[in-house]
């Protein structure tokens, strides 16, 4: 008899990282420390969704997630994971952007998640993705602002929200300090991105989740992406993440609608779920990228 070799031909393995930050150095964006209530809610709360549904489950709190444990556990987790495999990535904190200078981004700015001590590119994130074994099933449920859109034609009064319904948008004169402060780091990073993934310019992440399906453009990039990922974010581009104080609204809506695992559609329906459960103010969006067909029919969270 043939000794199974990956976990492709036994029971399919299942890892998760989870991320939340109620605060972030104030040392590396600008005297700002980004002061939040219920990340660290929701970090755990996923955390429990995924030790429930068998898998193995990391979490960064506040201090701890920073950019070097994120890479390291996501790099690790690439390494694991094989065809048939499940790996779920949540995020909760806030969004920011940084000038983008490799030229693939429409609105000229790069998005980013505010990890303690620096801010992790979009460009970084795809690129990570993108290192998972072909047939890698990727889940990533983003309760934040990220996208440059948001900061630019945000209404000022989200800047000014009581603390239980703060904005999870890092504020613009901030972002606007941090990347002067710190230019040479983030500049740098787009651009070791954009060498490592052998292209002078990467296409933009979110464009690539929105359109891949329809724009030729793409097509190699596409060819080139292994792994099936479905990416649920907290709002549009052009809206704002809240906070509350148990929960991020985005996570709380998400928590009543799974009902401790009572839910039983699909992810298409459970997105639709949650967007229907939220204000238009705030309208969770779905991505795809890969090959996520069968994916999209799985129930939430299936390893």
């Amino acid at each position: 008899m043939a000794k199974t070799t990956s976990s492709s031909s036994s029971n399919p393995k299942g890892l998760s990282l989870h991320i939340g930050l109620n605060a972030v150095s104030p040392a590396t964006y600008g005297g700002w420390s980004g002061d939040l209530a219920a990340c660290e809610f929701d970090a755990k709360d996923m955390a429990a969704i995924a030790t429930s549904r068998g898998m193995k489950a990391t979490m960064l709190l506040t201090k701890q997630g920073t950019r070097a444990k994120t890479l390291a556990a996501m790099r690790k987790a690439a390494k694991q994971l094989r065809k048939g495999d499940f790996f779920f990535l949540t995020y909760s904190g806030h969004g920011g952007q940084v000038p983008d200078i490799t030229g693939e981004e429409t609105d000229k700015q790069d998005e980013t998640w505010c990890l303690f001590d620096g801010q992790l590119i979009d460009d970084e994130l795809y690129f990570e993705l993108s290192r998972f074994a072909a047939g890698v099933r990727i889940l990533v449920l983003s309760d934040s602002c990220h996208s440059g859109t948001v900061t630019r034609n945000l209404p000022p009064q989200f800047e000014h929200t009581t603390a239980l319904r703060r904005s999870k948008m890092m504020p613009i004169s901030v972002g606007l300090r941090t990347y002067r402060e710190h230019r040479k780091f983030y500049d740098t990073l787009q651009q070791g991105v954009a060498k490592a993934a052998g292209k002078t310019s990467t296409a933009d992440p979110d464009s690539i989740l929105g359109q891949l399906a329809v724009s030729p453009r793409l097509t190699t990039i596409a060819k080139a992406f292994k792994p099936s990922v479905i990416l649920i974010s907290g709002c549009q581009d052009n809206q704002t993440s809240m906070d509350g104080e148990q929960n991020g609204a985005f996570t709380e809506q998400l928590l009543k609608v799974w009902n401790h695992g009572n839910y039983s559609g699909n992810y298409a329906k459970f997105h639709a779920a949650i967007r229907a459960g939220l204000p238009a103010s705030q309208t969770p969006n779905l991505f795809t990228l890969g090959a996520v067909a069968r994916f999209l029919r799985q129930q939430p969270f299936s390893v």
